[in-house]
């Protein structure tokens, strides 16, 4: 039997993930310079403006509460994660097993997140992490299930290349949210007086981000009718399974071999450990950029860019580099690229060459260059991890070990953040930041290296050229 990968239907699951990283890049991208803002306020009796204008020693002492509630969310998901994903493979409705909760996760996480600026604008701290809570928890139960969509319906040895595609549709809803950053910029409401903020800056770009989410919630559920695929593929799974590239085949009535125990094992501590890396980056780099490196906000937001088109690019021919290399070399890759630009950011720092009307400086061009790397590296790494690990379950599964997947990076999500900002508090060094990265990033390498067996799939005969776009309906 012939597999060829249906890309129309992997495009429309695509939005799940759209609306998964529209929210979390403008969550990362805001809230922990909010949360950085309202405890310097709150703690020293100076503005934000006025603390970065003076020593960094304050903003530097208030990252480990930054870091505590960015923290406390993730604790909370990596609880929720394998409980949703353990229900939506025992759910039966007339509409899937997946659908129910992401529908429900996502008008709930819509409703509740523009109200996150409006409480940091009236300097409401309690009410400002009660709604980030209630956010992070709702997109656990959306978040879990709409990437256990893809597995679902997708035969195992296409599924790298349809994570691809899953992940470059992910990458449209962060440009979304970074375009929106470039124009409202954090900054112009960060360095002037409280008389001066305007709420609008900081409130729309929530709000569109919540109507966007919706929309891509809305066509999912349109275009993805999932009994009636699963029903129409039943057969091509079976043969996807026949092909998977794992030790010993899986069976539900047995425990799980000691080959591919030892495997999803050394899969979920590699990933915990880039995790480290990746999640420090992305709750810390705000500040980095406005506090050590006195740049504009849209700063972070063009390095978003540019790692973000790099990612597409990863993304693009990173199923097509396992095909020839296998998904452990591809991750190794990654990884190593990734360890390297970190190290060269080390050495990054603040260009004293002042572009903004505040007094902003240029963002360094050495850390554009890192970004594009970073993003590319990654983009290997995340294109191939999260099929290695559903490679090891069974169709009835795919919930549970997306649950494992995913507890893991929350694990390394809750631990990371407070830790980097305990090691700010001591060493009172943004320089930190990288460093500690490049140490994870390269633990993690080590471990997949180690422990990690290459095992390609079985040959497949892949559909080419305008064959290949066929069957689409």
């Amino acid at each position: 039997m012939e597999l060829k990968l249906n890309y129309k239907r992997t495009c429309l699951i695509g939005f799940a993930f759209f609306g998964i990283l529209l929210l979390w890049q403008v969550y990362d991208s805001w809230c922990p310079t909010f949360l950085t803002d309202i405890f310097a306020r709150n703690m020293f009796g100076e503005t934000s403006a006025e603390l970065k204008a003076g020593s960094q020693e304050n903003i530097l002492k208030v990252q480990w509460l930054v870091g505590i509630v960015m923290a406390c969310d993730n604790l909370a998901a990596l609880i929720l994660l394998p409980i949703f994903g353990s229900l939506s493979d025992r759910t039966k409705t007339p509409i899937g097993k997946r659908m129910p909760f992401i529908l429900l996760g996502t008008f709930v996480a819509a409703v509740a997140f523009p109200f996150i600026p409006l409480f940091f604008h009236y300097n409401n701290v309690a009410g400002m992490i009660v709604m980030m809570a209630i956010v992070l928890m709702f997109m656990m139960m959306y978040r879990n299930p709409a990437v256990a969509l893809m597995p679902d319906i997708t035969p195992k040895p296409l599924r790298a290349k349809a994570n691809g595609i899953i992940n470059i549709m992910g990458y449209f809803g962060g440009a979304f949210a970074t375009v929106l950053g470039i124009f409202l910029k954090l900054t112009k409401y960060i360095n002037v007086d409280d008389a001066a903020r305007k709420l609008y800056i900081i409130e729309l770009p929530f709000v569109i981000a919540s109507v966007l989410m919706v929309i891509s919630a809305l066509v999912l559920f349109f275009t993805v009718k999932e009994n009636k695929i699963l029903e129409e593929m039943k057969d091509e799974l079976a043969e996807g399974e026949r092909m998977a590239a794992i030790a010993t085949p899986v069976d539900d009535n047995k425990p799980m071999s000691k080959e591919n125990r030892n495997m999803l094992i050394a899969i979920l501590a590699a990933e915990f450990l880039w995790f480290m890396a990746d999640n420090g980056i992305g709750t810390y780099i705000g500040n980095y950029v406005i506090y050590y490196l006195k740049s504009e906000s849209s700063a972070t937001s063009l390095l978003t860019i540019i790692g973000g088109v790099a990612s597409v690019v990863g993304f693009a021919i990173a199923g097509f580099i396992a095909d020839r290399l296998g998904r452990k070399w591809t991750i190794v890759t990654g990884l190593s690229l990734t360890m390297l630009a970190l190290l060269v950011m080390c050495f990054v720092v603040p260009t004293n060459n002042v572009v903004g009307e505040n007094g902003e400086f240029a963002l360094p061009v050495t850390l554009f260059v890192v970004w594009v790397i970073k993003g590319f590296g990654m983009s290997l790494v995340h294109n191939c991890s999260f099929p290695m690990v559903v490679e090891l379950c069974s169709s009835k599964k795919i919930g549970k070990f997306t649950g494992f997947y995913y507890a893991s990076s929350m694990a390394a999500q809750s631990i990371t953040p407070i830790l980097i900002g305990m090691i700010f508090r001591v060493s009172l060094l943004w320089r930190a930041l990288p460093i500690y990265a490049c140490i994870a990033y390269a633990a993690s390498a080590v471990v997949f290296f180690i422990f990690v067996k290459n095992i390609k799939a079985k040959k497949l005969e892949n559909a080419k050229g305008i064959e290949a776009l066929g069957d689409s309906d």
